[in-house]
């Protein structure tokens, strides 16, 4: 029995992304932080591989809010569109509650809270993220192929802009 060819996946990558200004709400040091490492991380290492593309990328990402839906807009590296989807939020919205509501929680326990409890919330607010970036990579499935940690950088880019500070 013969193993099929692997996937060359050395163009199925994000380059640059964006975020839409007009969907980003005030925010303080801590969320900016979250999102500059979030943005570094993806582009030095991530699988995003849209369906149809056949492998011709790298590729730029946009990504916002318009009206309830979550917006990709996927080009090629010089500015050709690819493909843009329209994501409901519907399904994320519970997830980015619970992660901000941890999130404030984790921020306070930093500040006055023992080792044990901090590396407890710390925990559960690494579950809730990773509940959203499976969520993502449901949403993704047959639109666009990611890798997990590629799903976990894109969740916390989805999270800046819910956020409203």
């Amino acid at each position: 029995m013969t193993k099929p060819p692997e996937q060359d996946d050395s163009t199925n990558r994000i380059v640059a992304v964006t975020l839409d200004e007009d969907s980003i709400g005030r925010s303080g040091p801590d969320i900016e932080h979250e999102r500059a490492i979030a943005i570094y991380d993806l582009i030095e290492q991530n699988l995003f591989a849209p369906e149809g593309a056949d492998g011709k990328g790298p590729f730029t990402l946009h990504i916002g809010i318009s009206g309830n839906r979550l917006m990709f807009d996927i080009r090629r590296e010089d500015g050709t569109p690819v493909v843009a989807h329209l994501l409901s939020l519907t399904p994320f919205r519970r997830i980015v509650k619970d992660y901000f509501m941890i999130c404030d929680s984790y921020y306070q326990a930093i500040r006055t809270a023992t080792p044990d409890k901090i590396e407890a919330i710390d925990m559960g607010r690494r579950g809730i993220h990773d509940e959203g970036s499976r969520t993502l990579q449901e949403r993704l499935k047959g639109k666009v192929r990611v890798d997990f940690e590629t799903s976990r950088r894109l969740f916390t880019l989805i999270t800046v802009l819910h956020w409203k500070g």
